[in-house]
C-alpha cells in the first residue's frame, strides 16, 4: 500500500484532518537541513509533505515560492539533489513525500527515468500543475508502474471537468482555492465552500485544499468542507527565518483544526 493511503487512513481513524506542508528543496536550507525539516514536520503530525522541485518558470506559483526556487537554482540545486533529499528523509521517516514538479523537468529527464529514480529514492506521489488532462495518460501509466500516485489538481474554473480530472485518481485530490497563483491570503474567495461541496459530491478519495492557506483562521474557515489543507507560501516564507519558525507555525495552524 502506498504511504499516502496509510497516512490518510490514520487521519480517518483518528477522526482528524490532514495537514500537508510544502517545502522548497535547497533554497534557504541545505539538502541535509531540508531533509531534517521534513522529518521534524512528520514528528509534528504532517500527513504528507510536499517538496517543490526548483524550476525557473513556475507558472502556478506566486512570488514567495518563485523567489525560493530562484534561490535554490542559484545554490546549484539539481533534480538529483531533490532525489537525494528524499533518500535522506527515508533514512529517518516514513512520512509520505509528494514532489511538486513542472512537466518540463520530467520530460527533460525522460518520463520513465524520472519516475524510476523517484520511486527508488522513496517518492510516493507527484503533482504536475502544468500538464493538461488530455496529455497526462502516458505519465499516469508510468506513475502506476512505479507505484507513484499522480495527484490531480481541480481548479474552480474546471467545474464541468471535475469528473474527468479525478477519474481513477489515487491518494488525494488537490483542490485549488483560487483562480490565481499560490500565495498567502487573509481569507479565501467567496464561493469556496460551495466549490468544495461540488467536488465532494464527485470525489470519493480524500480532498485537500491549497493555495492561500496561511493561518489558523483560514484553516478553521475550511476544515469542515475538506479532508485537509495544503500550506505552501506561508511555510516557505518562514523557512527563510529558521527551522523553529516553521515548527512554531505548524503548531499554530493545528489550532485551527481544534477550534
Amino acid at each position: 500500500m502506498n504511504r499516502i493511503d496509510i497516512s490518510f487512513n490514520k487521519v480517518k481513524e483518528n477522526n482528524s484532518k490532514a495537514l500537508i506542508p510544502f517545502v522548497t528543496c535547497g533554497a534557504d536550507f541545505t539538502i541535509e537541513e531540508t531533509a531534517d525539516l521534513v522529518v521534524a514536520l512528520d514528528q509534528e503530525g504532517a500527513t504528507v509533505v510536499e517538496i517543490g522541485v526548483p524550476f525557473s518558470d513556475p507558472l502556478a506559483d506566486g512570488p514567495v515560492i518563485l523567489n525560493s526556487y530562484t534561490k535554490a537554482l542559484k545554490n546549484g540545486i539539481k533534480l538529483k539533489d531533490v532525489f537525494r533529499c528524499v533518500e535522506l528523509i527515508r533514512e529517518k521517516s516514513e512520512v509520505p513525500v509528494v514532489l511538486m514538479v513542472y512537466f518540463n523537468i520530467v520530460y527533460f529527464k525522460g518520463i520513465e527515468n524520472f519516475l524510476k529514480e523517484a520511486a527508488k529514492s522513496g517518492v510516493d506521489g507527484l503533482i504536475v500543475p502544468d500538464i493538461p488532462l488530455e496529455e497526462r495518460g502516458e505519465l499516469n501509466k508510468i506513475c502506476e508502474e512505479n507505484g507513484i500516485y499522480l495527484i490531480p489538481l481541480v481548479a474552480r474554473t474546471s467545474r464541468d471537468r471535475i469528473s474527468a480530472i479525478t477519474k481513477d485518481a489515487k491518494g488525494f485530490v488537490y483542490c485549488v482555492s483560487t483562480n490565481g497563483t499560490t500565495g498567502e491570503r487573509i481569507s479565501l474567495d467567496s464561493g469556496t465552500h460551495e466549490y468544495l461541496d461540488e467536488v465532494r459530491k464527485i470525489v470519493e478519495i480524500p480532498m485537500c485544499i491549497g493555495f492561500g492557506i496561511s493561518s489558523k483562521e483560514v484553516v478553521k474557515e475550511v476544515k469542515d468542507y475538506c479532508d485537509g489543507v495544503i500550506v505552501g507560501s506561508a511555510i516557505v516564507k518562514r523557512m527563510a527565518e529558521s527551522k523553529q519558525a516553521v515548527i512554531d507555525f505548524i503548531k499554530d495552524l493545528k489550532e485551527g483544526f481544534r477550534s
